[in-house]
């Protein structure tokens, strides 16, 4: 996770804030970003909270909360496809399918990239605002390759970890690994020190305990689609809740410790649930 400045001035724009943000760095001013889903009892995204509503906690002491925004940020998003001979064509064209789909709800600002998993990792559209060639290159996706999946996620959340803004990963694989250098435990341990949201979708017969495990250290969230209808369900909920997020930022205390710090993120209702990364790590 990267540690950013995070005072955002009311009256600015987006790009304007990230110019000052950018100048605080330079003079030492550093805080932390979260970025928080809240769901109510259903698992529907809750719009509409303040500031006062979260309560946020670092290594157990709570933290002041100097930046909030619902909702208005630009998004930087992955999206990773299985391609490997492991995946039939059938649930291919149905993840090309629903990905596309995914790619037409994001707003003009946001950014997309498409990522082949297959032997090796391939991105066949790079960072851009531009969704057409995304959508294009979801088209042109054919089945190659075994998979390295542990790997090729490891891939693909350093490519979009460059991204400024809020970053998120959409995996889409059946799940079953072969090959790969970077063992489960490993890709879990390099994703908590990440700053992107991962949303993995199991397309297989069964989702593996390593997605759920990825959702969650990051604050992402796993789902299990089987069926075709299943995958269009599950992008069009990650969709959705990516635009109904929370950005807290908060200046912690200027020690010098190194090493992890955790991140406990709730809000003052007890029917709802955030989802929010589990901490940051200070080399």
């Amino acid at each position: 996770m990267a540690i950013v400045p995070c005072i955002l001035l009311a009256g600015l724009t987006l790009a304007e804030s990230a110019a000052v943000l950018a100048l605080q760095f330079t003079s030492g001013v550093s805080a932390v970003e979260v970025y928080a889903t809240v769901s109510d009892a259903r698992g529907e995204p809750v719009a509409g909270l303040k500031a006062s509503d979260f309560r946020v906690e670092e290594d157990g002491t709570p933290q002041s909360i100097n930046t909030f925004a619902a909702g208005e940020f630009p998004l930087a998003v992955a999206i990773g496809i299985d391609r490997s001979f492991s995946v039939t064509p059938e649930r291919l064209a149905a993840a090309k399918a629903a990905a596309r789909s995914f790619v037409q709800q994001l707003r003009p600002a946001d950014q997309a990239m498409v990522i082949a998993v297959g032997s090796e990792v391939e991105t066949v559209a790079p960072l851009s605002a531009n969704h057409a060639d995304a959508a294009a290159a979801l088209d042109r996706l054919a089945p190659w390759g075994t998979t390295p999946l542990h790997d090729a996620t490891l891939a693909a959340l350093d490519v979009i970890q460059g991204a400024s803004g809020r970053r998120a990963l959409i995996l889409l694989s059946d799940g079953e690994d072969r090959y790969s250098r970077t063992s489960s435990d490993a890709l879990v341990a390099e994703a908590r020190r990440r700053d992107v949201l991962v949303y993995p979708v199991a397309t297989g017969r069964k989702r593996p305990e390593l997605f759920a495990e990825l959702a969650s250290v990051t604050g992402g969230r796993t789902f299990h689609a089987a069926e075709r209808r299943d995958l269009e369900t599950a992008l069009g909920a990650i969709a959705r809740e990516l635009r109904l997020q929370y950005l807290l930022g908060y200046t912690p205390a200027s020690d010098q410790r190194r090493g992890w710090r955790s991140i406990r993120v709730t809000v003052a209702r007890p029917e709802m649930r955030v989802r929010a990364r589990e901490g940051y790590y200070v080399k």
